[in-house]
């Protein structure tokens, strides 16, 4: 699980405890503890220049790390690797490198902004080289992420053959799923049903 520009947040740590409840082993990512510790943080601390001092290669370093500890006992295990915000398009961008990953799910990333993680090129210009299924599930109200981007990344994916699909929930904004889930229930709750249904697909 890859968490938004707060890192390792409480919410993560939940939503871990989450899918493990749902038969899902989960392990969310710090990806921060390189530049900022691995102490506990709150939800307001200056994450910005712990984001800006991320790397695609440093990300890729660990997911690599994650997955090989999910399967110490099953070296077969399907790995899915689920992002949020910062961590939605990280998913994106692990989806195209040689992982082998069962699929990967974004929350809210921007599919057309290169340069984060640094050294990343944007999503969109790797749809290509994706090489297992994607699920993007993106709000429709979100001014960062206009749905005209959202409708370039489901037809990047269409245009080279991926197994892709990008949901859209009007009138939904950023952070629906975690900040906002009180009141976006509906579609926070379809979200779920969503990425549950996507693993069992792919498993």
């Amino acid at each position: 699980m890859l968490p938004d520009v707060r890192g390792l947040y409480r919410f993560y740590e939940e939503l871990a405890l989450r899918f493990a409840e749902h038969g899902t082993d989960a392990l969310a990512i710090d990806y921060f503890g390189r530049t900022a510790g691995v102490s506990k943080r709150d939800g307001e601390w200056d994450y910005m220049p712990e984001v800006d001092a991320t790397t695609l290669a440093g990300l890729t370093s660990d997911a690599q790390a994650a997955i090989a500890h999910l399967r110490t006992d099953n070296p077969d295990r399907p790995i899915f690797i689920v992002g949020f915000c910062f961590g939605g398009s990280n998913s994106w961008h692990l989806a195209a490198s040689d992982l082998n990953l069962a699929g990967v799910v974004g929350f809210y990333g921007h599919p057309d902004r290169p340069g984060r993680p640094g050294g990343a090129p944007s999503v969109l210009s790797r749809v290509p080289d994706f090489s297992c299924p994607v699920l993007a599930l993106q709000g429709g109200d979100d001014p960062s992420i206009p749905i005209d981007v959202d409708n370039l990344f489901s037809e990047a994916m269409t245009a080279a053959s991926k197994q892709g699909e990008v949901v859209i929930y009007d009138g939904a904004p950023h952070s629906f799923f975690d900040r906002k889930q009180a009141e976006f229930g509906d579609d926070s709750a379809d979200a779920w049903s969503r990425v549950q249904a996507f693993i069992a697909a792919n498993h």
